[in-house]
């Protein structure tokens, strides 16, 4: 998509976002650049909400404007390597999202600063790099230790050393089904289990196994002054059942 059919699309779904979510944004701006992230080679930066905040004892449209800023170079680049790349809905997904941006600078909500944090971090893992294993935590959180990140679901279970050594398998509930896996070898302190057959409207499904631990260890690790026993491991069948949804019985 060249330039000038991108910023006419672009501009056609701006118009397309009802008034009362636009108060205090003063416009659109389409750019040709490709702003490469800061620390992550390879990513780009799509969009952007250029926000000015003027001295209030709150925030509303008149202390609090912004720009929102969308670069066509950047959905080009990875238009290159996706060929099922849609350019209308990544426009419409961009501008919601840095909208999103501009209406929790209203209210004094940096949320979406966490979820931007999180799809970070996850990006570092899915590289092999250095990341925050808590990272999950900081994704959209969906009640019940459930948190999604981006096309991410996590599942988090919290486990005693002892409970985890006697359990054989993990069960684990999704969308109003139950599903049982073979218990990994071993626990660690934070462990992804990529659990690869169950899927939410093409999100993957991970349980993150998390060893319960005293207030003070927890502490500990809080400050960072303990290192943790991070693990990755795919999700193995029970013995003779399969990957497959089970029924509980009455007295589980």
């Amino acid at each position: 998509m060249d330039f000038e059919d991108f910023e006419d699309r672009a501009r056609r779904a701006y118009e397309d976002i009802p008034e009362q979510y636009l108060e205090g944004i003063d416009g659109l701006i389409v750019r040709r650049d490709a702003p490469e992230h800061p620390t992550l080679p390879g990513v780009y930066t799509v969009g952007e909400c250029l926000t000015e905040t003027y001295d209030s004892e709150y925030g509303s449209p008149d202390t609090t404007r912004s720009m929102i800023a969308l670069y066509w170079g950047s959905f080009r680049e990875i238009a290159r390597v996706d060929p099922d790349f849609d350019w209308d809905g990544e426009i419409w997904e961009t501008l919601t999202h840095e909208l999103r941006h501009h209406l929790e600078s209203l209210a004094g909500d940096d949320a979406l600063e966490d979820v931007d944090y999180a799809a970070d971090e996850m990006f570092k893992r899915r590289q092999g790099l250095k990341f925050d294993p808590w990272y999950y935590q900081h994704g959209d959180a969906l009640g019940g230790g459930r948190f999604a990140v981006e096309d991410e679901v996590y599942l988090e279970q919290k486990w005693s050393g002892k409970d985890f050594e006697a359990a054989a398998t993990i069960d684990f509930d999704w969308q109003e089904q139950s599903y049982r896996i073979a218990r990994p070898a071993r626990l660690g302190d934070v462990h992804f289990v990529y659990v690869g057959d169950v899927e939410d409207g093409g999100r993957s499904l991970e349980l993150v196994l998390v060893r319960r631990s005293s207030w003070f260890q927890s502490l500990k690790r809080l400050a960072r002054t303990a290192p943790l026993e991070v693990i990755e491991s795919e999700a193995e069948p029970p013995p003779e059942e399969g990957l497959e949804q089970i029924r509980r019985t009455e007295d589980r």
